[in-house]
């Protein structure tokens, strides 16, 4: 599902909040695909990036970001 507005979500380590990934991924925040059945979005969408979460557990469930251009300009 798309979300347009922000959802809070948590992993073992940290609490993500709207205020917290902006400063995270240094980009405004505008659109979230979060799967059925999970609590955590598999990708978010800034104005300029698309992120990739990708999730690891090794010790603890924890999460990381890859940002990929939107836009990528191409000469």
């Amino acid at each position: 599902m798309i979300l347009c507005e922000w959802k809070d979500f948590n992993t073992d380590a940290d609490t993500y909040t709207l205020e917290t990934f902006e400063n995270t991924v240094e980009d405004e925040f505008e659109a979230m695909m979060v799967m059925d059945g999970e609590d955590i979005p598999s990708y978010i969408w800034t104005v300029n990036y698309v992120v990739i979460i990708k999730r690891s557990a090794r010790m603890y469930n924890d999460i990381s970001f890859i940002k990929i251009p939107r836009n990528p300009v191409c000469e």
